[in-house]
């Protein structure tokens, strides 16, 4: 369904002076406030800003999904394509949501249904909001997977979400966005989750679909690399408002507000610099040909192996920070959680000074376990709900034998240490936002006075201003406390500041190790060639307060 000639001469949506409030006893009376912009077909607007901004609710009042009840608009128009959809009937939205309008959510395994295959959830587009018959629909269905460039597109359809890559998941989901050639296409974090070459990827194809089918694209993110690879026009938002808007190349080379320059200036650079750091000490960590093979199989089905960690290995000295970096599935998390025995290597070894511990018994492990400690990606996933903080940071030390005055005493300096209020002990986790929690995570860590830190993408989902914060905190206690570091991530432009050295992954192996300068400077192997030359932004230069384009 193609736009008209008329229809492609007038902007693809408008939103004029959109406000809608915060349920009573808010932190500020609107969610989003005087919101104004316009999308012209084959654009894209970037909104940027940090968690709380507004983004996703401007999202979620164009596609007429905000929560009733809870989230009110009490002022302006939102036009698609001319129609006033804060006017229409439930009836008329629920027909354009779909035909006219698409969207791409940031996590597709939550967005897709896990009982039914890939083929039936995008069939129910077309099922919906058109009159083909199954066979047409059958037909339409390979078609539209092959066109986002899914590989082996009839073999798709009968598998099911969980049977996906991610990048393969958020390909489906922008299948279905664009099953009925919306005039919209909105996409909310649609690439935070994935690694660079993923990433980039999904980019190029958005980039591509936006030209040959005529679309607007409302892109939000918080990844400045991504805005500079994409956006034609940004938006930046904060605390609900519009703070600075213009062409790309104005607001990110030249931009006006303190908060723009703010957020730019929380960019980390892909050039790592003459880093601050102890000497390094003793070998803290050691593995040697760390193996982990998972086996499945069982009635009726063939059994089979996967070898996820195949022959690894490295070393983490005191003071220094050794930092592994891979695309999804290369087995970065997999060696985490054999290091801190969250799982059982299938073979080889793990030292922790001289002692090896792969194949020490729960028992015997008990004494080893305190001195590594792990920081998660989700830190809400990682607290209990149901616990103050406080009880969340003390368990650990009185498991081990520390008096209760001196956990508590030890839980307060440490808050204090990570930046919060010992005051807050008595919190819950829902009491405070993503960095916040993340640096409990931090405290609790530390509670145990461990020799190695293991961090697994722990700042992958924080803000841009909230990531910096968070990576200053973790090298400031790396150096106080003489700590070895070892940092998973899949952000090169994380990896590129905080790590001393790099240690590559692909396919379960290690394919090249050095200093960080020397593997990012002067990348050996054709897999890290490729892995840094995916990182989004790469050709601009992120200086103080502005982005751009390298000569």
């Amino acid at each position: 369904m193609a736009l008209t000639q008329e229809a492609a001469t007038q902007p693809v949506v408008e939103v004029r002076g959109l406000t809608v409030q915060l349920p009573k006893g808010g932190d500020r009376v609107n969610a989003i406030e005087d919101i104004n912009f316009s999308i012209a077909p084959r654009e894209t607007l970037c909104v940027v800003g940090e968690s709380g901004s507004g983004k996703s609710v401007t999202a979620q009042a164009i596609m007429g999904l905000l929560p009733k009840k809870q989230l009110v608009v009490t002022a302006g128009e939102i036009l698609l394509l001319g129609e006033n959809l804060l006017t229409a009937l439930p009836e008329r939205l629920r027909a354009l949501r779909g035909s006219r309008m698409g969207m791409i959510f940031q996590e597709p395994m939550t967005a897709l249904n896990p009982v039914l295959t890939v083929g039936r959830q995008v069939e129910e587009v077309f099922a919906t909001h058109s009159t083909l018959s199954p066979t047409d629909r059958a037909r339409r269905v390979v078609d539209l997977l092959g066109s986002v460039k899914l590989a082996d597109p009839e073999r798709l359809v009968h598998v099911y979400p969980h049977q996906l890559s991610g990048g393969q998941r958020q390909r489906v989901m922008i299948a279905m966005a664009l099953a009925m050639e919306p005039a919209l296409l909105i996409a909310d974090e649609p690439t935070t989750a994935l690694d660079v070459t993923t990433q980039a990827r999904i980019l190029e194809l958005i980039n591509e679909i936006k030209i040959s089918h005529n679309i607007g694209v409302l892109f939000i993110t918080h990844d400045f690399g991504v805005v500079a690879e994409i956006a034609d026009r940004v938006a930046v938002m904060q605390k609900g408002r519009i703070v600075e808007a213009g062409n790309a190349a104005s607001v990110l080379g030249t931009p006006t507000h303190p908060y723009t320059r703010m957020l730019i200036s929380s960019v980390p650079s892909m050039i790592p610099p003459d880093k601050r750091t102890n000497d390094a000490g003793a070998v803290v960590l050691r593995t040697r040909d760390l193996e982990m093979t998972y086996r499945g199989g069982g009635f009726f089905q063939r059994s089979r192996e996967v070898h996820a960690v195949k022959k690894v290995s490295f070393s983490v000295q005191r003071g220094r920070t050794l930092g592994i970096v891979g695309e999804s599935g290369s087995g970065k998390s997999t060696v985490a959680r054999c290091i801190v025995r969250l799982i059982n290597p299938t073979g080889g070894d793990i030292f922790i000074d001289d002692v090896e511990i792969a194949k020490l018994s729960p028992r015997r492990l008990h004494d080893y376990r305190r001195r590594i400690q792990i920081i998660f990606q989700d830190p809400y996933r990682s607290l209990n709900p149901r616990r103050r903080i406080g009880q969340s940071i003390v368990e650990g030390p009185l498991n081990y034998g520390i008096s209760h005055d001196e956990a508590w005493r030890r839980a307060k300096d440490l808050l204090e240490l990570v930046g919060l209020d010992p005051a807050v002990v008595d919190r819950y986790p829902h009491q405070f936002s993503g960095g916040q929690r993340q640096r409990v995570c931090i405290a609790r860590a530390l509670a145990m006075e461990p020799e190695l830190l293991v961090a697994d993408e722990a700042v992958s989902s924080l803000d841009v201003s909230v990531q910096a914060q968070v990576l200053d905190l973790l090298d400031d206690i790396r150096l106080r406390f003489n700590l070895a570091l070892l940092f998973i991530t899949h952000d090169l432009r994380v990896a590129a500041q905080v790590c001393d050295d790099i240690a590559v992954m692909h396919q379960g192996e290690i394919v090249e190790t050095g200093p960080t300068a020397d593997v990012f400077g002067n990348p050996q192997e054709a897999y890290t060639q490729a892995l840094l030359a995916a990182a989004p932004g790469k050709e601009w230069r992120f200086g103080e307060g502005a982005i751009t384009r390298r000569p």
